[in-house]
């Protein structure tokens, strides 16, 4: 994972920084990106982090993005958002909202980073974030559900289509992560039983890394005791 170049999408978040802190331990260099102006509150420095302002739902903001790099090694997709409602009160807005959040950004990245790869003429790595209600669905959040289960299946088709090219695309499913805001949202919750975000941190750094050569199209669940 030395010198390896890394696209890291939402890397601004709790799990991105998780994320990218653990790309950095390996001496890999990292391109992050943020959208809104307090995703850098307490983000830290580092020579090896380059920040690029990028809307991960915008198609020429994305292309450019990947076009702009030299070269990349593997592309880490965080960018996401969650949301919970009965399925009567689910307006059509807020279920555009969770496909384009979880869904929309992930295919544009994917994309741009197999053509980063194919122009490079190599192979390369993909993780995508499904969650665990998309292969274990309960109620109560189908908008969210439903995104993440075609990030999942879209995991699987492009690792399918490439699996002959070097390319290997995986995603991680996690349950409710240990989260600071999670834990004010559940504070009667057992914090303990949840993954960490380094947990599931070391998770994605495998999938991503050289180490990985035979793993594609595979759904690591990284569920804690939840």
């Amino acid at each position: 994972m030395s010198e390896q170049n890394v696209v890291i999408t939402g890397g601004t978040g709790g799990l991105g920084r998780a994320v990218t802190q653990r790309f950095l331990t390996a001496g890999a260099h990292c391109h992050v990106t943020w959208l809104f102006e307090e995703e850098l509150v307490g983000q830290p420095e580092h020579e090896r982090i380059t920040l690029h302002e990028v809307d991960c739902s915008d198609e020429s903001a994305v292309t450019g993005l990947y076009a702009g790099l030299s070269r990349i090694d593997a592309s880490v997709h965080l960018v996401g958002g969650f949301a919970m409602a009965p399925l009567t009160e689910i307006s059509l807005a807020d279920f555009d909202r969770m496909l384009t959040l979880n869904l929309r950004t992930a295919f544009l990245c994917c994309r741009e980073a197999v053509r980063s790869f194919e122009v490079a003429g190599g192979g390369g790595r993909i993780v995508n974030v499904g969650a665990r209600p998309a292969i274990s669905p309960v109620g109560g959040m189908a908008a969210y559900t439903a995104s993440k289960a075609a990030v999942t299946s879209l995991t699987q088709t492009i690792a399918d289509e490439y699996r002959d090219s070097g390319i290997l695309v995986n995603a991680v499913l996690p349950s409710i992560m240990d989260t600071p805001q999670n834990r004010a949202d559940m504070p009667d919750a057992d914090w303990d039983a949840w993954p960490k975000c380094e947990e599931v941190a070391e998770a994605i750094a495998f999938l991503a890394s050289s180490q990985n050569t035979l793993t594609s199209g595979a759904l690591m669940p990284v569920y804690g005791r939840g």
